[in-house]
């Protein structure tokens, strides 16, 4: 008894918060402001983000959870077991408190979207209508096309667009442009500008049989499938089809590279007698604004390619240009911009369960 004894304290100091921050390299209980190990510190972080219901707890029992602030990251719970174990108790058995602040939040969502200020769709035209006009007289282009997005925004607001005269609505999302292409006027001309899985290329091309344009090819597998999809169907004119390029190289982007771009176009142009190769697409950078170097890019694949199909480049079009960036893109050339939230208002995105 008296060795045991011995070895309790010596157990006890070991495991003591000041010695585990010290250990650590930090001051204080778990290691001062940074506290615990490099590892447990990114498990921490990540375990937080993962854990919905701990960062609406967060308010109510501050020392179980960790804040953000500034790019740093402040752990306050000490080990990632007991973050798991943490984790799953709320999950089962979630504070009262929480679950007020929870519904409180989720009631206050609609009626922030029904508070928000209605935007004007025909001033919103008009107004992207003149900057295209100033964009132009200032640069010489005088061919650029304005795609309206109406992404997750009622057929109603793009109808309102429609009776100002506008004709050319894009979407990014299959099932959305074949609901409103179905009730939608028929002389609307359809831009498809999201990324196009293959076993989702028949589905668009049916429920949208007047698709003006498929801004987003990016494999041949791609082509294939929509060349052979478009005869089963008869479609009485070729789809217009641009070559989506990823000219900021991010492997988050859709897009071939650039330095494919050509055999890409070749191979459309060569072997898809139902697709039209239209031009080049890019989305740029990941705020959705480019550089002028991502537009100079786009514009060298055009003209690789061009030389490629014995082609002038003015047969090819350049869509480049949304929202933030659309005016310097018409002064370097774009022919096709596609604007949404500065004609529709910004985007309310409803909560994914």
């Amino acid at each position: 008894s008296g060795s045991r004894s011995l070895e309790q304290p010596e157990a006890k100091a070991r495991a003591t918060p000041e010695r585990e921050g010290r250990a650590s390299g930090g001051k204080g209980r778990h290691g001062g402001r940074r506290g615990g190990s490099p590892t447990d510190r990114v498990c921490c972080a990540r375990w937080f983000r993962s854990c919905p219901m701990v960062r609406s707890v967060f308010l109510v029992r501050k020392n179980i959870a960790t804040r953000v602030g500034f790019g740093r990251v402040v752990v306050a719970t000490p080990t990632t077991h007991k973050a798991r174990d943490l984790t799953t108790r709320l999950r089962r058995d979630p504070p009262a408190s929480s679950r007020g602040m929870t519904a409180q939040a989720s009631a206050q969502e609609p009626a922030a979207a029904a508070a928000a200020p209605k935007v004007s769709v025909a001033d919103g035209i008009k107004d992207v209508m003149r900057r295209i006009e100033e964009a132009s007289q200032r640069s010489g282009n005088k061919r650029t096309r304005l795609v309206a997005v109406g992404k997750t925004k009622p057929l109603e607001a793009v109808l309102e667009a429609y009776q100002v005269g506008h004709r050319s609505f894009g979407e990014n999302y299959v099932q959305e442009i074949v609901e409103k292409a179905g009730k939608a006027p028929e002389d609307i001309q359809w831009h498809f500008i999201g990324h196009l899985q293959s076993n989702k290329a028949k589905a668009l091309l049916q429920g949208v049989p007047n698709l003006y344009m498929l801004e987003t090819v990016d494999t041949t597998k791609l082509a294939d499938r929509l060349n052979r999809i478009c005869g089963e169907l008869g479609r009485e004119t070729p789809l217009r089809v641009l070559v989506q390029v990823n000219t900021s190289g991010e492997e988050s982007k859709h897009g071939v590279e650039p330095s494919e771009v050509t055999a890409l176009a070749a191979h459309i142009s060569g072997s898809c007698p139902n697709l039209e190769m239209a031009g080049f697409m890019t989305i740029g950078m990941p705020d959705y604004t480019s550089k002028p170097e991502n537009f100079t890019c786009l514009k060298e694949c055009r003209r690789k390619a061009a030389a490629e199909l014995g082609l002038d480049e003015s047969e090819l079009e350049l869509s480049m240009g949304m929202s933030g960036d659309f005016e310097a893109a018409i002064e370097m050339g774009s022919t096709n911009i596609r604007v949404g939230s500065t004609i529709f208002g910004a985007r309310i995105y409803p909560n994914k369960k």
